[in-house]
């Protein structure tokens, strides 16, 4: 089952004299034992699982899939300069 990292804005920067903001994107995180097909529910959940010496699960077992949902850009449209 993937659990969601939520996105948010992380601060401001300068592009052409404008403030915009830089962002940290939404994330959907799933992990999985590629040994056993078990899907952990965090970050802490998998790690538990690699350090319990009750279980064979190693680091390398675990793959990390992440779909990132970027937000959406505002394109306007606009005449340029002609600079010749």
């Amino acid at each position: 089952m993937p659990f969601k990292e939520s996105g948010t804005v992380i601060d401001y920067i300068e592009v052409d004299g404008k403030k915009v903001p830089r962002y940290r994107c939404e994330t959907e995180v799933t992990l999985t034992n590629t040994k056993t097909g078990k899907e952990y529910m965090s970050d802490k959940e998998a790690e538990d699982d690699v350090k319990d010496s009750n279980t064979a699960t190693k680091t390398e077992d675990i793959r990390r899939d992440v779909k990132v949902t970027v937000p959406k850009v505002v394109l306007g449209s606009g005449t340029l300069k002609d600079e010749s």
